[in-house]
This record gives C-alpha cells, sequence and structure tokens, in this order.
C-alpha cells in the first residue's frame, strides 16, 4: 500500500482471527473505494493485453472468487492493478454458511484453511453491488462466480444455477459456474460425468437463450477441483468440450493435507489453499492442456506466492492466473510482481 507498507499492514491483520481480519479489510476497501482515499491502496496496472475466450484482457493476473463473495469491493480490488477480478460466489438466496470458526491460517506453509460455506448476501444484494462498480467502465474485466444453496438438494442443484446465470449473464464478462468447493455437501459430485453433463446442457441451453435476449455472448467457464485423477480429468475435458463450455479454471481448493497434517489447524475441515496446493493445481492444469489442446481457454489459480509462481502457472499451460491467498501472504505489491513476470514470460 501506498501510505502503510502491506508488511506492517499484515502483522496487524494476522493479529486478529482469521475471519475478523477479512471483514475488516473488505469493510475498510468499500468504505474508500469510491474516494480521495483509493490512492492509498491503488497501482498502476500493468499493460500486457491479451485475448482469451473473446475477452481482451489488460493483463493475465486476476483475482480469484471467495475473497469478495458480495461484489462490495470490485472497484477497490480493481485498484490494485488486476487485468481482471472475479467476485462470487453467489448463490440464489442469501445463505449464513458453515458454524465459527471457519477460517484457519497455516502461516509456516503459508496457506489457508477455510469452510466458509458460500456465506453470502443472495444473488439480489450481489446484483446491486455489482451495478455499482466502475471497474468494467475502466478497461478491467469482471467474472461473476455463481453457485447452489446449501439448502437446495444435490439433484435439484441445476435450478439454483439457472438462476444464478440468468441473474447475472447481463453484468458478467464471464460468468463461473463453482462445482467443486468442498464446503458444500455432495456439491463436488457435480464433476461426476453423468451429472456434469446434465448440469452443463442444462447451462448452455439457458445460455443460449439468455444470448438471444440481451444480444451477446457471455463465456460460461467451470471451476473444478484439483482432487482429481487422470480419468476424471479427461471426463471432465471430454464433458466440456462435448457441451460447447467456453474454458475452465483450475483449480479450488484441496481436502488433501499431506504437507499440513504436522501443522497447528492442519487437520480442519475445510478447503486447503496457498503454497501446498500449488503442484496439485498445475497437475490438473497440465492434464487438461493435454486433453482440451492449444487453444482451449485455461485459468490457472492455486498457490501462487511470486511471480515465478505465476510463469509456472502459465509453463504448466495455463492462459490467464489468478490469486487469492497468496494476495493474502503478499498483500497489493504480488499483484504487480505476478503481472509483471507474466508480462516478461510472455
Amino acid at each position: 500500500m501506498a501510505f502503510v507498507p502491506y508488511p506492517l499492514a499484515r502483522s496487524f491483520l494476522f493479529e486478529l482471527d482469521p475471519e475478523k481480519a477479512h471483514d475488516l479489510t473488505l469493510g475498510a476497501l468499500a468504505r474508500i473505494q469510491h474516494t480521495p482515499l483509493v490512492c492509498t491502496i491503488a497501482q498502476p496496472r500493468v499493460d500486457n493485453p491479451v485475448t482469451v475466450a473473446g475477452i481482451r484482457f489488460p493483463n493475465r493476473l486476476g483475482l480469484a472468487a471467495g475473497l469478495d463473495k458480495n461484489g462490495r469491493c470490485i472497484d477497490g480490488l480493481g485498484a490494485m492493478g488486476f487485468g481482471f477480478v472475479e467476485v462470487g460466489t453467489v448463490t440464489p438466496k442469501a445463505q449464513p454458511g458453515n458454524p465459527k470458526p471457519r477460517m484457519f491460517r497455516l502461516p509456516q506453509a503459508r496457506a489457508l484453511i477455510n469452510r466458509l460455506g458460500f456465506n453470502n448476501d443472495g444473488l439480489d444484494a450481489f446484483l446491486a453491488n455489482v451495478k455499482r462498480a466502475s471497474f468494467r467502465s475502466q478497461g478491467g474485466i469482471l467474472g461473476l462466480n455463481i453457485g447452489k444453496n446449501a439448502a437446495t438438494p444435490i439433484e435439484s442443484a441445476v435450478d439454483d444455477y439457472l438462476i444464478g446465470l440468468a441473474g447475472v449473464y447481463a453484468h458478467a464478462d464471464y460468468v463461473t459456474v463453482n462445482i467443486s468447493s468442498p464446503n458444500t455437501k455432495n456439491l463436488r459430485a457435480l464433476q461426476s460425468d453423468e451429472a456434469l453433463d446434465a448440469l452443463l446442457a442444462a447451462l448452455q441451453e439457458r445460455k443460449a437463450a439468455l444470448q438471444r435476449e440481451h444480444g451477446r455472448s457471455v463465456p460460461m467457464f467451470v471451476k473444478i477441483a484439483p482432487d482429481l485423477d487422470e480419468s476424471q480429468v479427461k471426463v471432465i475435458a471430454a464433458m466440456l468440450k462435448k457441451n460447447g463450455i467456453d474454458g475452465v479454471i483450475a483449480t479450488n481448493t484441496t481436502i488433501a493435507r499431506d504437507a499440513v497434517k504436522h501443522l497447528p489447524h492442519g487437520e480442519e475441515a475445510g478447503g486447503l489453499s496457498g503454497a501446498p496446493v500449488f503442484e496439485a493445481s498445475n497437475r490438473v492444469i497440465r492434464l487438461l492442456r493435454a486433453e482440451l489442446g492449444s487453444a482451449y481457454p485455461i485459468i490457472g489459480v492455486g498457490g501462487v506466492m511470486s511471480g515465478a509462481d505465476a510463469v509456472a502457472k502459465r509453463e504448466a499451460g495455463a492462459d490467464l492466473v489468478q490469486i487469492y491467498t497468496g494476495f493474502i501472504y503478499g498483500g497489493p505489491p504480488l499483484v504487480t510482481e505476478a503481472a509483471r513476470a507474466l508480462k516478461a514470460h510472455g
């Protein structure tokens, strides 16, 4: 940050409960983002335009979904130099998520574990926030991430995703279908072949109708888990191609604990993010690239803690790269570092 070096801010925030620190930071961002105080966190955006899935991204670095579930801080986050920002996951109805505590830091591993459970204020509140944001008018690309309510039975999940798609379509540069969070019961079952085929077919049918209604095509990405074997990745790749899905985001958080089980909080339930998921994410990206071919859009996310990590995602096969936990640990300087590294890599 321009006025408060991020390591100093982080040392204060890391003394707080992780979720309290998260809420405090987002609250501050929401308050200053449309005031002159935004200059305290603003950074020049690295100019490195690239076209992926028919979208012209100002640079290859984005913020992953999950940090700003309600879309409250799109402009504040965008001011830090991201080429694209993805917000959500939003569900049709507001829901509190899982019981607290539900977020844990593992600083020795540069990692987080969360079991938030799609806590959000619901689609209507989300869209009101999205409509207030000016990030898109300033050249930024906005992704909107949709999921299902915890109370919706898994056999009715498609209904929630169709509601979400219809709601966000007019306001998104791309839409992400999140079927890979480990914190909503049975959600990852939607990655299996028959369930995924049915979901994607229904979404594509609705998307075609929305495209006619709005006169524009909004690319749709599917976000998948790192905890998939080679045969599962091949099935998912086949379903993406069969249903004409525009791209894939690899990956979400992991349920594996091998790298952290010896650490305090290392065996907490939930999704593990940060450095320990880096290699698992890259493995899935490489498998996807082999199955999908050189032209298929892939966004790589998982364990990017440095510019070199961002470049490694590109070398694994990702067209674009997102950060989240690395941003918690590294702050705004990581945005510039990673975007510059990606530009230098080409």
